[in-house]
C-alpha cells in the first residue's frame, strides 16, 4: 500500500474520531493501521436502538480504488443474522462493498471512504429490517406483515442481549453466558469453539478493551431506555416463547432463540451496579496512585487548580469546585443557574468520578441535586459531549452547556430521560409541563440547600 493511501486512512480515521456523529466510534491496529475496528450505535426508534455494533474492516493494498472488506463482528460467535444483509458469517452485503449487485451508481468509487461505509452498515439497522431482503414482496400481503412484526420483536431481544448485555459482562467479568443463552447456543458451545476461532482471523478478534469505556458510559445513559424497552416488550410477549424463523433464514445464517425478558431485565440491572461499582472504585485506586506519585495525579491535581484560577479570573460564579478529600479523582462540582435562564436560582451538586486511566477512560458524572431534564438520568446520570477529551476544563465547560441549552435540536442519542424527552419535545402544553416540573426541582434545590 502507498504511503498516500495510508495517509488518507489516518486522515479518515481521524475524521471519525473528531467528528460529531455520535452514533460511529473507530479503533485502529497499533502495529497496521489497515486493521481497523468501527462500532455502530444502533439508530433510536428501531429495534436496533442503542446496541452496540462492532465491525472489522481491512483496508486492501488496492485502497482506494477498491473498497476495504467488512466483517460484522457482534454475531454470538457466528449464530445470529441480525439483518437480511448481516449475516451470521459476518458477511456484510453492500453494493457499496461490492458484496452485493445493486443499481448503477450504488457500487463503490475512490471518493467514498470509511465513513460512508459505516453510514451505509447503519442505514442497513431499520426500523422494518425485514424489507431488507432483497426478495421482499412489496405486494403487503397480511402474512408479510405479520412476519415483519415478528422479525423485529426477535432482533429488539436480541439487540439487548447480544449486542449490549454480553459485551459489558465481558468487559466486568461477568460470565458471559447468562440464563438467556438459547438452549442451540449452549448444547453447541463446546463443540463450536473450535470452528468459531477458525471463522474469524486474529485480525477480526474483537477490540474488546478499545470499546468497552464507551459501552459503559453509554449504558449508563441509556440505563432507562433499555428497562422502557424490556418492560414494554414483557407485557407483550410470553416468556419462553420462541423466536420465528424468517422465509429468508436458512441453518447457519438465521436468528434462533426465545423471549426471556425478565431475565434480560435482571442483567441489565446487574450490570448498571457493577458500572457503579467500577466507578466508586476509581477513588481507591486513585488514592493509591497518588501515594504513589504517579503522573497522572498530579496531572489532575494541576488541572484542577488551574480551573479554579481561571473561574475566579473570569469572576464565573456560576460554577464552585472542590476535591473530595483533597483526592484529585473526585472532583465535587456545584452549579449556581444563571439569572434569566431556566436554572436561576437552583443550586446543584455534582460528584465527578475520574479514573486513573483517564483520559482513556472518561469522567463519569452524577448529578446528587434531584433535578427533572432532559441531560439527567432519573439515576442521576449526565449526558454531555466535551469537545476535547482530554483536558478536564473541557469536561467543566461541557456540564455547565448541557445544563444550560434551552432549544437543542431533537436527538434521542443525547437525551436520558425518557419522561422529560417526550414532554420536551411534545405539544405546547408539554413543553410547559416540562418547564414546570423543571422548575419545581429548581425551587427544590435552593430549598434544601438553606434547610
Amino acid at each position: 500500500m502507498s504511503d498516500q493511501a495510508i495517509l488518507r486512512i489516518t486522515r479518515e480515521i481521524r475524521q471519525i474520531q473528531q467528528g460529531t456523529d455520535l452514533s460511529l466510534a473507530v479503533a485502529y491496529d497499533d502495529s497496521d493501521i489497515r486493521n481497523v475496528h468501527a462500532l455502530i450505535l444502533g439508530p433510536p426508534e428501531t429495534p436496533y436502538q442503542f446496541g452496540f455494533f462492532e465491525f472489522a474492516i481491512k483496508f486492501g493494498k488496492d485502497y482506494p480504488a477498491k473498497p476495504p472488506s467488512v466483517r460484522a463482528l457482534t454475531t454470538n460467535k457466528g449464530r445470529c443474522r441480525f439483518n437480511p444483509n448481516i449475516y451470521a458469517s459476518g458477511k456484510v452485503c453492500l453494493s457499496i462493498l461490492g458484496t452485493w449487485r445493486g443499481e448503477p451508481g450504488e457500487e463503490w468509487s475512490s471518493a467514498q471512504g470509511l465513513e460512508s461505509i459505516l453510514i451505509s452498515i447503519q442505514s442497513l439497522l431499520s426500523n422494518n429490517p425485514y424489507e431488507n431482503e432483497p426478495g421482499y414482496d412489496k405486494t403487503q400481503t397480511a402474512e408479510d406483515n405479520e412476519l415483519k412484526v415478528s422479525y423485529v420483536e426477535k432482533i429488539r431481544h436480541e439487540n439487548l442481549r447480544i449486542a449490549v448485555i454480553e459485551p459489558l459482562e465481558s468487559s466486568l467479568g461477568i460470565l458471559p453466558y447468562g440464563s438467556t443463552s438459547t438452549i442451540a447456543d449452549r448444547a453447541s458451545e463446546s463443540d463450536d469453539d473450535e470452528e468459531d476461532d477458525q471463522t474469524l482471523s486474529q485480525n477480526d478478534k474483537p477490540l474488546v478493551d478499545r470499546f468497552a469505556d464507551l459501552r459503559k458510559r453509554r449504558f449508563l445513559w441509556y440505563f432507562n431506555s433499555y428497562i422502557q424497552t424490556i418492560d414494554a416488550a414483557n407485557s407483550d410477549i410470553s416468556r419462553k416463547c420462541k423466536f420465528q424463523i424468517m422465509p429468508f433464514e436458512s441453518q447457519g445464517n438465521t436468528m434462533d432463540g426465545h423471549f426471556d425478558y425478565p431475565e434480560l431485565r435482571r442483567r441489565v440491572v446487574l450490570l448498571r451496579e457493577k458500572i457503579i461499582c467500577e466507578t466508586r472504585n476509581w477513588l481507591s485506586e486513585g488514592l493509591g496512585v497518588k501515594k504513589q506519585e504517579l503522573s497522572i495525579a498530579s496531572n489532575l491535581q494541576r488541572q484542577y487548580e488551574q480551573i479554579v484560577e481561571d473561574l475566579k479570573r473570569q469572576k464565573n460564579f456560576a460554577v464552585d469546585l472542590e476535591l473530595v478529600d483533597t483526592n484529585p479523582f473526585l472532583w465535587a462540582f456545584t452549579y449556581f443557574g444563571r439569572p434569566m435562564s431556566h436554572l436561576d436560582g437552583g443550586i446543584f451538586r455534582f460528584k465527578i468520578y475520574i479514573s486513573p486511566s483517564f483520559p482513556e477512560e472518561q469522567p463519569r458524572v452524577f448529578v446528587e441535586t434531584p433535578v427533572f431534564h432532559i441531560r439527567v438520568s432519573r439515576e442521576g446520570v449526565l449526558c454531555y459531549f466535551p469537545r476535547k477529551t482530554d483536558e478536564m476544563r473541557y469536561h467543566i465547560e461541557a456540564i455547565v452547556a448541557a445544563l444550560e441549552e434551552e432549544s437543542p435540536p431533537y436527538d434521542p442519542r443525547t437525551t436520558v430521560h425518557p419522561e422529560a424527552t417526550k414532554l420536551f419535545w411534545g405539544s405546547p402544553e408539554d413543553r410547559k409541563r416540562y418547564n414546570r416540573a423543571l422548575r419545581q426541582s429548581v425551587e427544590k434545590s435552593a430549598e434544601e440547600t438553606y434547610a
